[in-house]
């Protein structure tokens, strides 16, 4: 595996721990740009499996607010 730091017995201007005078620019480490392989493509819409869930969810709490009122009718009179 490559460091990806500058050598520092080639890069001028560094100080003997590895630092550099003030007012000075460090030395820019080089950058990797670019992907090993393209992104695959996303889809722009909610799968069928978000919107059976959201379903399901909604029927659960409707059937709990139903038994919760049922319980206080039924605790009042």
């Amino acid at each position: 595996m490559v460091s990806m730091d500058p050598d520092p017995a080639k890069t001028p201007g560094l100080e003997p721990g590895g630092g550099v005078a003030p007012g000075t620019t460090p030395p820019d480490t080089p950058q990797t740009s670019g992907l090993s392989a393209p992104e695959p493509s996303t889809r722009h819409r909610f799968p069928i499996t978000g919107i059976a869930a959201i379903i399901v969810a909604g029927l659960i709490i409707t059937v709990f607010v139903a038994v919760a009122i049922g319980i206080l009718v039924m605790a009042v009179s």
